[in-house]
């Protein structure tokens, strides 16, 4: 848990255990409306990454609230969840191959989770806007530098709720925004609240 100075305060939980638990008894253990987004998946990896996120979002209501009931979510017109019922508490969820990351927060808060993978540069020069290629490219890990910069945008976007395409290049303000970045061996994962 990360506290922050006059009683705000947020919970990040992480997990790597996609593959760990019982997903048939997980499915009857979240809501109805969850279930289904989870069996829309495809692939087995994508419906325990759906149904895990949901499981550390009840953890978190549960610790941090006292929440115990299957949480509901409704959403905006980019799609972005809010909890039914509860507009003073804020989340959100995120997943990759490798981790799932759920942040719960008193404010407006976004999280994104990404993999580690091999800086493209192509891929960069679509998204990232002369300073980031700039810290990128003088990195000593432009794949790692490529991603947290990622994260940053996409937590970004996730906390007010837009969509990837509005002002991608210039997502990032850390003069309007607070991040918390944390790295680790195959992922990284960025959380992103306003500045009050």
């Amino acid at each position: 848990m990360l506290n922050y100075p006059a009683g705000r305060k947020m919970r990040i939980i992480v997990s790597e255990h996609i593959w760990d638990f019982d997903f048939q008894a997980a499915l009857q253990q979240i809501s109805e409306q969850r279930r289904e987004q989870a069996l829309k998946f495809k692939h087995e990896q994508g419906r325990r990454l759906c149904v895990l996120a949901y499981q550390l979002l009840k953890q978190a209501l549960c610790e941090e609230y006292g929440i115990t009931e299957n949480p509901i979510f409704d959403y905006n017109e980019n799609g972005k969840p809010s909890l039914h019922g509860h507009p003073e508490i804020f989340f959100n969820l995120s997943h990759c191959k490798d981790a799932v990351a759920c942040v719960v927060s008193h404010q407006p808060v976004g999280i994104d989770v990404e993999s580690l993978r091999q800086y493209s540069e192509s891929l960069a020069e679509y998204c990232m806007n002369d300073e980031e290629l700039r810290q990128i490219n003088s990195s000593d890990s432009p794949d790692g530098e490529f991603v947290r910069l990622w994260t940053m945008k996409e937590a970004t976007i996730k906390l007010l709720g837009t969509t990837i395409s509005d002002g991608l290049k210039d997502t990032v303000d850390t003069t309007r925004y607070k991040y918390t970045t944390v790295c680790r061996q195959r992922y990284i994962y960025t959380v992103c609240e306003n500045l009050y």
